[in-house]
């Protein structure tokens, strides 16, 4: 397995990164927020990688946390989930936001993940469930605000935005975790490139 990969970056795309290592370029697909996270091009960079072994291809994902690259593990063991849904699924919502998803068994908001029907939310949940430590996480608080952001999240999913839009617009709010409409203002000025 080649755990992680430094390089400077070579060129972005909208679902993959290039890294230049050692001047061999590696193609590495990552999520919509880890990208968004990457230095601006010609910087380096360390990322975490997976690599996918099928017949006739290698194919290289990248992260940008080892708990990002555990949870798209833990998603490609689910029947019917590969690294290209596991990786849509990434770009949907941030991992806290999935494994809450998952805690509160939310087959609606599962299957918003693009190639991820109803039986496959439902099969990811029930496989999930358990190995996600969702228990762990609750009980620690982890998640607090939680009922907020999925008040938020809910609301915005209803205006008719994409999971990966709202789950961009909820990023990086800096105000109280448990004020829904604070947390809503704020991921509408962002979907209305205001912030």
């Amino acid at each position: 397995m080649i755990d992680f990969v430094t390089g400077r970056i070579f060129e972005r795309g909208a679902a993959h990164v290039v890294l230049d290592v050692g001047g061999i370029g590696l193609r590495l697909a990552m999520s919509t927020g880890s990208l968004a996270g990457l230095p601006a091009e010609g910087d380096e960079v360390t990322v975490r990688t997976y690599l996918h072994v099928r017949e006739e291809e290698l194919s290289l994902f990248g992260f940008e946390s080892a708990d990002e690259r555990a949870l798209f593990g833990k998603l490609i063991t689910v029947s019917g989930v590969g690294p290209k849904v596991a990786l849509a699924a990434l770009s949907s919502f941030r991992p806290a936001a999935l494994v809450e998803a998952v805690a509160r068994e939310d087959v609606a908001l599962v299957s918003s993940i693009p190639g991820v029907g109803k039986k496959t939310a439902q099969r990811i949940i029930l496989d999930l469930k358990d190995k996600l430590g969702v228990s762990d996480l609750t009980a620690a608080g982890a998640t607090s605000g939680s009922t907020a952001g999925a008040e938020a999240r809910d609301a915005l999913l209803a205006m008719g935005f994409s999971a990966a839009e709202v789950t961009t617009a909820l990023d990086r709010y800096d105000g109280t975790p448990d004020d829904s409409q604070a947390l809503l203002k704020h991921a509408l000025r962002r979907l209305g490139g205001g912030v």
